[in-house]
């Protein structure tokens, strides 16, 4: 009696902390929604400060596995605690009568609380010294996971090395039979082509998308691929061009200058053009507000390198060093090795030949309804925003660019 009395206190108590758990995990649910989803959204009320932010960790590749959010795994995980937690009155049920191979609910509970909460310090320490924010919510759970394993530990012998080995045997027993072990196997098959659509095709985690995407680009602290001089890929009269509209201050349009970079290694007719774009006000008359101060600055001496054949060094070095004032363009310039003329570039800089070739380049983008950077044209189709790699292949492929044999 005493027993039975010790195991519905347990039960109270841990579903209490399941239903805690439970909803916390919803809530994650639909912060990760808003944040990746909603681009709307405004911010969630966890998200306190640069450090205490949720919104910004449910942003990052860390907040999936396998394709799917860990609020998700949570939900899961309570759920199927749950079920452990009602099994003894589940499996008198005779459709269920199949849940009878769970003899030792509160030894699975402890060992799944364990493993979670193990698994909950790991997702802890990336959050604190990879991503250098917390989820404040997400530690909620960490503390669940913790005083779930701990209540249902309470009065088993040899407490988690118990539990943990007495559900390994548990399992062990339960696959003996043929029809289990069937079932076991058919279950894990489609649990494991789920997880294998959730994770290639990444519907549920545009941070793993992005990063699949984008990643090479947006994390190389250099371009790898920089060329230098006027000419970036075929110099063929005839070659597919492609012309890229971008701002230095431009975080993607730094990603992108990378990317095609890299693009016009793969292909042996394709040219890229670069055209200013920059989104300050001292050149560009289409903007009602300040974006990219600065940047209007690097145009006029990315343009002024151009007239001494030095154009892509220079374009790559200012996505690079992001200087803001003239003062510090002149500088990058000086220590770069480039062997510029600085007294013609400076005065090429401020000349209005180049003004002009900037404005033009802003007047025809903005006609075209492109006021975003990066943009980017091909033929006669326009593009705001740059696409994903492969995507950016078989555009180019479309508009007859032959891809370099690998033989």
């Amino acid at each position: 009696m005493e027993n039975e009395n010790r195991e519905y206190q347990k039960s109270i108590i841990i579903g209490i902390l399941l239903l805690i758990g439970f909803v916390v995990t919803i809530d994650l649910a639909y912060i990760y929604y808003q944040a990746n989803f909603n681009q709307y959204a405004l911010p969630s009320f966890c998200s306190v400060n640069d450090f205490i932010d949720c919104d910004s960790v449910a942003r990052t590749t860390e907040s999936q596995f396998l394709g799917v959010p860990l609020a998700y795994w949570g939900m899961f995980l309570y759920s199927f605690i749950i079920m452990l937690l009602s099994v003894d009155k589940l499996k008198k049920i005779p459709f269920l009568k199949f849940l009878e191979v769970f003899k030792n609910k509160f030894h699975y509970i402890a060992s799944l609380g364990l493993i979670s909460f193990t698994i909950s310090m790991i997702l802890l320490c990336i959050s604190l010294f990879s991503i250098k924010k917390l989820c404040i919510m997400c530690a909620v759970t960490y503390v669940i996971d913790l005083g779930i394993a701990i209540i249902a530990v309470m009065g088993i012998k040899g407490h988690f090395i118990t539990a943990i080995k007495q559900s390994w045997l548990d399992f062990v027993d339960a696959l003996k039979p043929v029809p289990y072990r069937v079932a076991f196997i058919v279950v894990m098959l489609c649990a494991c082509g789920f997880l294998g659509w959730t994770y290639t095709s990444a519907k549920f985690s545009p941070s793993l998308k992005f990063n699949r995407e984008y990643g090479e680009f947006t994390r190389a602290t250099n371009n790898k691929y920089a060329v230098k001089g006027n000419v970036l890929g075929s110099e063929e009269k005839d070659a597919v061009v492609l012309s890229v509209y971008s701002d230095y201050m431009c975080p993607m349009c730094y990603a992108c200058n990378i990317m095609v970079h890299k693009l016009v290694t793969e292909f042996k007719n394709l040219r890229v053009e670069h055209h200013s774009m920059p989104l300050d006000m001292e050149c560009n008359r289409h903007l009602k507000q300040e974006f990219h101060k600065g940047s209007c600055t690097m145009a006029k001496y990315a343009e002024a390198a151009q007239i001494q054949g030095k154009f892509w060094e220079v374009n790559s070095l200012f996505f690079e060093k992001k200087p803001a004032t003239e003062d510090e363009v002149i500088e990058v310039l000086k220590n770069s090795g480039f062997n510029l003329d600085m007294e013609k570039l400076q005065k090429d800089a401020h000349s209005k030949k180049v003004a002009k070739i900037i404005s033009d380049d802003i007047d025809y983008a903005v006609a075209n309804k492109q006021i975003g950077t990066p943009s980017m044209k091909m033929g006669e189709d326009f593009q705001m925003g740059v696409k994903g790699y492969h995507e950016l292949k078989k555009w180019a492929i479309e508009h007859g660019a032959k891809p370099k044999s690998i033989f």
